[in-house]
């Protein structure tokens, strides 16, 4: 006998089906059809999950009818807070999420996955993304590693619960898992600064690597890198996704904790490049700083306690030796106030660096590769790989 809750599930399922062809811009696969109905999302997520932007719990027990909506709409959905520990009264930012169902089979189309393939998926999660792939290619190919020991008991079950059992390994997955290796496909589910070279080591030659890319500047884009006989990746940008950083990339760091002292005596100068136009939404131009500034760090500081500044753009690199500042008065949009501080002038860094990608047509993600050496040096590039992007430092 069919439930009310089972037809709800359904129907929640094939709206969302049609949300991810449409976004897609064309159907799935039969193949990532049936992945997509044997194994459905809201079987892999917690009972408890965190929406939007102010990260506004919702429980699946107090209230079902918005928590399964939750899991049925193309969006990610947050899955853990914190790293797992009580946030009191400290601030809560998101540390795990189940990414949005379109960027999943796309990332999963992308990474072109045989029958026969053995894969090793990086960042667990809930196990959906693993349940997916296992379907398509067997429990005996797949491993997937997660650093947090608690997500990966509980995707373990979620996998077990669902009659799926690949290997599910508790570990840092910037170590790759060398007991499977070698691999023919590698999967990130969360972005990295770097590519580890643990991952092209462990890769077969002519495989593939497929992960989210983040810069210090502007999380944004994934990088799909084919493995050569030699031990060097290589291959292109492309656009549309935003993951969290993998755990032992990150960087905790505060503009008035870490980098701006009293003491400081910044110069202070003009600009007419509009700080919105690098640090804004204009992603393209945003990515593409990224790879230039390689370091360099931005935060926006709306109404300020200074007079006469309605916003703020802060700008410092990642060893907290550098800063700079670009004010708005709240009325001219032509002329902005700058203040430098460091041994390096990181706004002068940022301007070169745009007008550097106006100059280039300003190109998009997919008009940028990255290269990865044997020795692990990472080489990013316009157009094709003998073509390296200048880097301000």
């Amino acid at each position: 006998m069919v439930t009310n809750r089972e037809v709800a599930e359904q129907i929640a399922m094939r709206g969302l089906l049609g949300e991810v062809n449409a976004e897609l811009g064309e159907p799935l696969t039969p193949a990532w059809e049936e992945a997509f109905w044997t194994v459905p999302r809201h079987r892999f997520l917690p009972d408890r999950v965190w929406l939007g932007a102010g990260l506004d719990p919702c429980d699946r027990n107090a209230d079902p009818g918005r928590w399964l909506s939750a899991a049925y709409a193309d969006d990610s959905v947050v899955t853990q807070i914190n790293d797992g520990r009580d946030p009191g009264e400290a601030e809560s930012w998101p540390s795990s999420s189940a990414s949005a169902p379109s960027i999943v089979f796309r990332m999963l189309d992308m990474l072109d996955v045989q029958a026969g393939h053995r894969v090793l998926e990086v960042g667990t999660g809930t196990g959906w993304n693993a349940g997916l792939l296992t379907h398509r290619v067997g429990a005996a190919d797949v491993t997937t590693i997660e650093v947090d020991p608690v997500l990966a008991a509980q995707a373990a079950l979620n996998l077990k619960n669902a009659g799926l059992e690949p290997k599910v390994i508790g570990g840092d997955g910037a170590a790759g898992y060398a007991a499977s290796a070698p691999y023919d496909r590698i999967i990130a589910t969360c972005s990295v600064r770097e590519v580890p070279r643990t991952w092209v080591e462990q890769t077969r030659p002519g495989g593939v690597i497929l992960t989210p890319w983040e810069s210090p500047w502007a999380c944004y884009g994934l990088v799909r890198l084919v493995v050569n006989p030699e031990g060097l990746a290589s291959g292109r940008f492309h656009p549309h996704s935003a993951f969290m950083l993998i755990r032992n990339q990150r960087t905790d760091l505060r503009i008035f904790r870490d980098v701006v002292r009293e003491d400081h005596m910044p110069d202070e100068s003009s600009t007419d490049l509009s700080p919105w136009a690098v640090a804004g939404d204009d992603w393209s131009a945003r990515f593409a700083v990224g790879l230039r500034t390689r370091d360099v760090w931005s935060t926006w500081h709306d109404d300020p306690d200074v007079d006469g500044v309605a916003a703020r753009l802060w700008l410092a690199t990642t060893d907290a030796t550098s800063w700079a500042a670009v004010d708005w008065d709240g009325r001219d949009d032509e002329r902005f106030t700058v203040w430098e501080y460091g041994p390096r002038l990181l706004w002068s860094e940022v301007k070169a660096a745009h007008s550097w990608w106006l100059k280039a047509d300003r190109p998009g993600p997919e008009r940028f590769g990255l290269t990865v050496a044997a020795d692990g040096a990472h080489r990013p590039w316009l157009d094709r790989p003998d073509h390296m992007v200048p880097t301000t430092v």
